[in-house]
């Protein structure tokens, strides 16, 4: 069998076995990565190179200062007073965990981390105030979703990196652009369709009912904005700029060092990674290529976007969109703009790729919509029925969403920036 298609086939047992068996698809992928790697011949310096040191140590740094912020209560607290801003318009309450969520991921925790962390305030608030979950539960993850492309957050990172290893620069904020547009219709679709404007409630979050940020709270927020500011003005490299962030902030006793490191999502960058060692096999060997030209037959340069953000979204329904998807088709990109003859947007297919399968993240069997429902089952006290009912809602909300997005990539929206 040719090799090239054998690492193709090793990538979707990898997600298949991660699914399934619920084991981490880094490591099924690195240990895939080595036996296909060793059966070509390759040194094993060679396969371990896949291990992006680059990506690992901008991940590593941007997750240990949240981990700090999150560990001391700063991004709950912070998260609380932002929705009791609505008061008695709970109306307002959608609107407002979406712009927090959009902020807060935008900054530099990312879509994972935000989404964790907003979950189970969200599928609180719904069950203390009788709001339905079908609601509160995707437009969180539509928020974390928008916000995770800013150029300084992981999952924007992420695509960034891998765009850029193809020679496709300069999209940075566009592509944040993008994500912004794309995830904020569809947040005002389900907000319309889902009767968001009609939420009455006589139970109201009032910012009398929250605690004042303490001293360790404030130091925090203090630094973060710092982080954001200089990474901002000098162009440094985020992960290394959030490492002094971190280190200063538990020299001045904010948090505790061992739950801060313990917080850091250790499983997510492995996946991410690990996915990476895999992908790089796969390149070597030409399988992207073969991918690319297998997805090239059903595409012309209209319909490309669409094709391949509707191929990110179904692989997004039941895997992990910076983890497996970003570093499965974004690779692909500059392959399939050669076989179509160089007339489609590089941009456009990135933007296409990510926004439709974050999108897709609703979906109970993905991460975020997992964490919504898992939470909302914990305050609700929901019965199982129920529990199954809302997983099949949540479901075809995620589809819904993917057809949605496949709809906006259909448009030419990402193209607006001429990129």
């Amino acid at each position: 069998m040719d090799l090239g298609l054998l690492s193709l086939i090793a990538l979707v047992l990898a997600i298949a076995i991660g699914f399934f068996r619920k084991l981490n698809t880094g490591l099924i992928a690195i240990a895939f990565a080595f036996v296909i790697g060793k059966m070509a011949g390759f040194k094993e310096a060679d396969i371990i190179n896949g291990w992006s040191t680059q990506l690992f140590m901008m991940l590593l740094g941007v997750t240990f200062l949240f981990s700090i912020a999150q560990t001391n209560g700063t991004l709950e607290l912070f998260a609380r007073k932002v929705v009791a801003v609505a008061g008695r318009q709970t109306r307002l309450i959608p609107i407002a965990i979406y712009l927090l969520t959009t902020f807060l991921a935008a900054i530099g925790p990312g879509t994972i981390p935000v989404m964790a962390l907003i979950a189970p305030i969200g599928m609180a608030l719904a069950a203390e105030l009788g709001i339905s979950p079908l609601l509160l539960a995707p437009i969180g993850i539509l928020g974390a979703a928008a916000g995770g492309i800013s150029p300084i957050a992981p999952t924007g990172i992420i695509g960034i990196t891998l765009a850029a290893k193809q020679g496709i620069t300069g999209i940075d904020l566009p592509y944040f652009y993008n994500s912004l547009i794309g995830e904020t219709l569809f947040a005002a679709f389900l907000y319309f369709v889902l009767g968001g404007y009609k939420i009455k409630s006589d139970k109201v979050l009032k910012q009398s009912d929250l605690p004042a940020f303490n001293r360790d709270q404030l130091i925090t927020m203090a630094g973060i904005v710092t982080m954001v500011v200089v990474v901002l003005l000098t162009k440094y490299n985020v992960g290394l700029v959030a490492f002094v962030t971190g280190v200063v902030l538990l020299w001045l006793n904010v948090a505790d060092e061992r739950k801060s490191i313990a917080g850091i999502p250790w499983g997510t960058l492995i996946l991410v990674c690990g996915v990476g060692v895999l992908m790089n096999i796969a390149i070597k060997l030409k399988g992207i290529d073969m991918l690319a030209r297998f997805l090239a037959t059903f595409m012309t340069p209209a319909t490309a976007s669409p094709i391949i953000g509707l191929t990110a979204g179904i692989m997004s329904w039941f895997s992990s969109t910076s983890g497996v998807v970003m570093p499965t088709l974004i690779p692909t990109v500059s392959a399939l703009i050669t076989s179509l003859g160089g007339n489609v947007s590089p941009l456009d297919l990135v933007s296409a790729i990510t926004m439709t399968a974050h999108t897709a993240g609703i979906s109970p069997a993905s991460t975020g919509g997992a964490l919504a429902l898992a939470s909302y089952a914990a305050n609700a006290h929901i019965s199982a029925a129920d529990q199954n009912k809302l997983f099949i809602q949540m479901f075809l909300v995620a589809v819904t969403g993917v057809i949605f997005m496949t709809l906006v990539a259909a448009s030419g929206l990402y193209r607006i920036w001429g990129l």
